[in-house]
């Protein structure tokens, strides 16, 4: 029976690829010793074993490490550097680049070696119990799932709408100045459970215990930014180190002097899932820093600068180490356990997913720059491996889904099956053009440019499921990128709730899969200046929750939320049957009409993309006529759903419009 990489992990300690030097890698490993000057007199160096069958594996079994029962472990490998850009003849003690838990609370020291040099690697954290080696947090707690029947029970793709969470918020200093604070697992716990405090943010009142926002905002998919470990502690993560481990600063509140982060993330999903929401998990590939493959086996893994490697062309490495997956090799296949050609750094992604798939139990993926990891034939390979794990833990089609972000959004990566879904860039660009009344860089003519934002299928999709629409993303640097609201009073628009409730309308009421940057919801703004599309600041720029106060802004939640919650409910928003009825460009009108759905599962937008409103509203003869609303079925009638009202039946396609206003109706 052959066994793979990660079933070995379960019982032995295993370094995979190492370069192969004069001398072999050991494993430093021991408990830390909290009351010394020393905290590493306990540990001890036990040499690797070379794989006879496998040559670049280096194992030493468990049980022959003469460990406790019971007790956590910390450990560090000890290697001598590849890295080109470094001194090769050092020698240092580097994490264990499949480790699921690190802490970084102890670096590596250094060898004592004359060469050895500190890595400032952080600790890899290991549980020894009933001769295995288990994932564990540093104190020991390990992930338990209780509810092991939720895949039914989460919504279908064509029914999400998704949240994205950059895990920076504000937090109001004791001096009661604004300053930046990291959202910990627990913190965003708080989001949906109204018996759980949260520990950092105490003092904001969307997050005190007996609130929920999240579960009273109605999504049901939660996209955090990556959540694997990273040196980035205020930015947003994007320079992935450890890839198996959850990160080290969100599991770990002020409150706590050990971190939690696994158990907490893993608490995280659980109660997500319990609540019908699907969890996303953001991956970044093209690159990593400070991972310790750079030191391990740099010329494998990672593509040299400054060379000829034509991997290394035309991508961009944010300061990180770019890594090549188009080098092929003979040897072991990790998920294999067998023989053969591998790409190193295929074959470590694929260990990587399959940890969280398995560990973790996401249900959703969101590739980072998908462009920039320049090989669409893994790209596919990826998304092919995700989807039989998921299909292999009796998981439906579609109930997963694999997004790729890639901001020119090119079809072909639809159309040639490498992803499922691709980030909507151009959804956004049309969105902001049309709530300000003009046409975007896509189309020439107003009509289309609504058409073409409602209907995905006008831009060459064939699905709803294949496009992820958002007003904003993480992604706010520059002019056109910044928050809604920056964008609007930028544009010289400051009675901004009108624009944002109508943008929230057709993202909402659009073919496709929405989803909303945190703070969006409730017209959040900038806090730092972000103008600079290039700066670290838009890493930094918190989501304000504390905003929520604002009357307006509140005003702002409660609409979103409706419309949240007849997105994810609503039949006739989940296919993708969109027929537009009514264009009115007369008299400086802007109106369009789209209806949703056929039959009895139907709705009807009026939106008015416009400064013109119906002469003298408040009188009851006023009126704007749509001439063909569809006609009332027997034994339904309509609801006007921003505003949770019936409309008699004399009214039904005759109402007043208001200036930058939508009206959603639906059969009930």
């Amino acid at each position: 029976m052959l066994v793979n990489f990660l079933q070995s992990k379960q019982i032995e300690f295993i370094l995979w690829r190492p370069k192969v030097t004069e001398t072999p890698p050991t494993l430093l490993i021991g408990t830390i010793a909290t009351s010394s000057h020393n905290p590493y007199e306990n540990f001890r160096e036990i040499p690797l074993q070379q794989s006879k069958e496998f040559p670049e594996l280096w194992v030493i079994p468990a049980n022959q490490c003469n460990l406790q029962d019971g007790q956590v472990y910390f450990y560090w490998f000890k290697i001598i550097n590849t890295n080109p850009y470094e001194n090769q003849a050092q020698i240092m003690y580097c994490t264990d680049p499949t480790a699921t838990t690190v802490d970084r609370r102890f670096l590596a020291p250094i060898p004592p070696e004359n060469q050895g040099v500190a890595s400032f690697d952080p600790a890899s954290v290991i549980l020894y119990q009933k001769g295995k080696l288990i994932p564990c947090d540093p104190q020991g707690e390990t992930v338990t799932w209780e509810n092991n029947d939720y895949l039914n029970n989460l919504p279908p793709n064509n029914r999400l709408v998704i949240y994205e969470l950059p895990p920076r918020w504000t937090i109001i200093a004791p001096s009661g100045e604004t300053e930046v604070g990291i959202g910990t697992f627990q913190d965003v716990l708080s989001l949906f459970d109204t018996n759980c405090i949260a520990p950092d943010f105490s003092e904001v009142e969307a997050l005190r215990k007996g609130c929920a926002h999240l579960r009273e905002l109605g999504i049901n998919a939660l996209e955090l930014l990556p959540v694997s470990d990273s040196d980035d502690k205020f930015e947003w993560g994007y320079g992935t180190a450890n890839y198996l481990a959850a990160d080290f600063d969100l599991g770990h509140p002020k409150t706590q002097i050990a971190p939690t982060a696994s158990v907490d993330l893993a608490k995280l999903i659980e109660t997500c899932h319990q609540q019908g929401v699907r969890f996303f998990i953001d991956v970044v590939m093209a690159f990593s820093r400070n991972n310790p493959y750079r030191n391990l086996n740099f010329s494998d893994f990672y593509v040299r600068y400054n060379s000829n490697d034509p991997e290394g062309f035309n991508r961009e490495s944010f300061g990180g180490d770019l890594f090549k997956y188009n080098y092929w090799v003979e040897g072991y296949q990790p998920l294999s356990g067998e023989k053969g050609s591998l790409v190193p750094s295929r074959e470590y992604m694929k260990v990587f997913i399959a940890h969280w798939l398995e560990y973790y139990r996401v249900d959703g993926i969101r590739i980072d720059s998908v462009n920039n990891i320049s090989n669409y034939d893994f790209v596919e390979e990826f998304k092919n491996l995700s989807r039989e794990i998921w299909k292999q833990r009796r998981g439906s089609s579609d109930r997963f889904l694999v997004v790729g972000e890639e901001l020119s959004v090119p079809l072909a990566l639809i159309q040639q099956n490498r992803l499922d879904s691709l980030w909507n860039e151009h959804f956004k660009t049309i969105a902001r053009k049309v709530i300000l009344g003009q046409n975007s860089y896509l189309d020439n003519s107003f009509e289309w440019n609504v058409k073409k934002l409602i209907d995905c299928r006008f831009l060459g999709f064939t699905d709803g499921s294949q496009v992820v629409n958002y007003l904003t993303s993480h992604d706010v640097g520059g002019f056109g990128n910044e928050r809604l609201y920056n964008y609007l009073v930028n544009n010289g628009v400051y009675d901004a709730e009108k624009r944002i409730k109508l943008a929230f309308v057709c993202l909402l009421t659009a073919v496709g899969i929405p989803m909303i940057l945190a703070g969006d919801e409730f017209g959040d703004r900038h806090d730092l200046d972000i103008s600079d599309e290039h700066s670290n600041k838009k890493q930094v720029d918190p989501v304000n929750f504390n905003r929520l106060r604002d009357d307006w802004r509140q005003r702002i939640f409660q609409y979103v939320a409706r419309l949240v919650r007849f997105r994810t409910t609503s039949d006739a928003l989940a296919v993708n049957d969109t027929n537009f009825i009514h264009v009115d460009f007369n008299e400086g009108k802007r109106v369009v009409v789209w209806q949703r759905g056929v039959g009895e599962n139907m709705v009807v937008v009026v939106a008015n993309f416009s400064d013109y409103g119906t002469p003298n509203p408040v009188n009851p003869t006023s009126e704007y006529v749509v001439p063909n609303f569809p006609s009332t079925p027997v034994g339904k009638q309509w609801q006007e759903i921003t505003q949770n009202r019936l409309i008699p039946s004399e009214w039904i396609g005759r109402e007043p419009i208001f200036p930058w206003e939508a009206k959603v109706y639906a059969l009930v």
